[in-house]
């Protein structure tokens, strides 16, 4: 079981595994852990302690401020995470939660010297590609309307008028850490990398997926799903399986 020490509201472990391996997991913008809790109850995973990472501003953590800073979120994650790290452990985040894993396996090897044994990227154009559509700072209306024309945020939180405005302040801040991202050259990381993306993403291209290639020394992967920006719903277990496949070709879970 879990000490005393491990418990924190960063990480909401839907189904806890007392050995093995432990996979973090990022959300996309506006997300929170629950979009992970289908994920500890499948078969492809029943080895692995799914560990959804619960950031300020939303669900359980609603009336915390949300932070849209992202070195200074990666360094409060290190911080809460440091507990959870006594077991090999990989990182899985998805459009603007894989650049929030990607900096924090950076800054845990900085602070450190502890590195995750491999990080999964979802509908997430490598760090060093910059994306020109700045969204979080405008005005209500047209943030709003980017969102729906931007497809990064699911339906069924922008067809509820309520919700969005509850969620508001957690959009914004997790588009500041994608629009005032400033990406710093380092070494690459020292495990693998695979990146998953939808067919049909309208905003995330296979060569923005591919770069990411470009930041790890190791074996780099690189797998499309059927389905938009929103395919790790639409093909769960298609995508679930196929990060299993990679775990166990990697000799990280058997």
């Amino acid at each position: 079981m879990l000490t005393a020490s491990c418990v924190t509201p960063w990480i909401v472990t839907p189904r806890p595994v007392d050995w093995g391996l432990r996979m973090f997991c990022f959300p996309y913008a506006g997300g929170g852990a629950s979009v992970f809790r289908s994920w500890a109850e499948s078969a492809f995973l029943r080895d692995v302690e799914v560990c959804a990472v619960q950031l300020p501003g939303r669900e359980a953590r609603i009336a915390e401020a949300p932070i849209g800073d992202l070195s200074r979120l990666t360094s409060l994650l290190c911080d809460a995470l440091e507990p959870w790290l006594d077991r090999p452990f990989v990182l899985f985040g998805h459009s603007v939660g894989a650049l929030v894993s990607f900096e924090l396996a950076r800054e845990l090897h900085r602070r450190a010297g502890i590195e995750p044994r491999h990080v999964f990227v979802s509908g997430c154009p490598a760090p060093h590609l910059r994306d020109s559509q700045r969204i979080y700072d405008l005005p209500d209306k047209e943030f709003l309307d980017r969102l729906y024309r931007f497809n990064g945020t699911p339906s069924d939180v922008l067809n509820h008028p309520e919700l969005m405005q509850l969620m508001l302040p957690a959009l914004r801040a997790d588009f500041a850490l994608r629009d005032q991202y400033v990406y710093r050259e380092e070494p690459p990381l020292n495990c693998s990398v695979t990146a998953f993306g939808g067919m049909s993403d309208q905003h995330v291209s296979e060569a923005d997926l591919r770069a990411w290639r470009h930041h790890t020394r190791e074996r780099f992967q690189f797998w499309l799903f059927q389905g938009d920006h929103f395919f790790l719903k639409s093909a769960q277990e298609i995508m679930l399986e196929t990060l299993f496949s990679e775990l166990s070709t990697h000799g990280i879970v058997r």
